[in-house]
């Protein structure tokens, strides 16, 4: 956990700064997900980043456990939290793969810009599946780079080595589509925005 955190923590600063790439998409992301969403919830975010989705949803459920790989960026997140008086979010350092929980424990379960910088997405959906309850939704919004942008699968390797890059793994839409769907949900709703490379999906779980 600690050499990946370190390529986090060294951006954490900036990225807070970054403005979103695409707000209106994003708005729609949020207004999505607040439709799955209701004021008796209890929500997990892995890979929050700096906090801001958790924040944006937390007026919306009664508590979300937000967590994500870099102290930093959950050094920030607190930060942001405090500022805005929001009593509902726990930020805490930790990978999906790390975080423990009684199975069944969410109704939502949020996995944005980070199944694609996992060594493997199959064992955090698998662990996604088992956190939530029957019924519950997984929402992630997820680069797929699988055919795209091939020149990537040289460089990422060469610029992970130097630390200058993440780990980052190559798959479709489609691909991630089939891992969840062979993970045990349904895809409830799906949704790329024109010349995105990223593609937002709500998936239930069966039961």
């Amino acid at each position: 956990m600690r050499q990946p955190s370190k390529f986090w923590d060294r951006i954490a600063k900036g990225y807070a700064k970054k403005p979103v790439g695409d707000e209106a998409a994003y708005q729609k992301k949020l207004d999505v997900t607040r439709y799955y969403l209701r004021p008796d919830m209890d929500v997990l975010e892995f890979g929050c980043g700096t906090g801001t989705t958790a924040i944006a949803h937390a007026p919306y459920v009664k508590h979300i456990q937000a967590i994500d790989i870099s102290p930093k960026m959950i050094e920030i997140a607190r930060g942001k939290a405090d500022a805005g008086n929001v009593g509902n979010v726990t930020f805490e350092v930790s990978t999906i793969e790390e975080f423990s929980a009684p199975d069944e424990s969410f109704d939502a379960v949020m996995g944005h810009s980070i199944l694609h910088l996992l060594k493997n997405k199959e064992s955090a959906i698998a662990k996604v599946h088992g956190l939530l309850k029957p019924g519950g939704v997984f929402v992630t919004s997820t680069v797929c780079l699988g055919g795209k942008m091939k020149f990537f699968k040289i460089i990422v390797p060469i610029g992970n080595l130097l630390g200058l890059l993440p780990l980052i793994r190559f798959f479709t839409a489609q691909e991630l589509a089939d891992s969840l769907t062979a993970g045990g949900f349904e895809i409830d709703h799906r949704w790329q925005p024109e010349k995105s490379i990223a593609v937002f999906i709500v998936a239930k779980k069966v039961g």
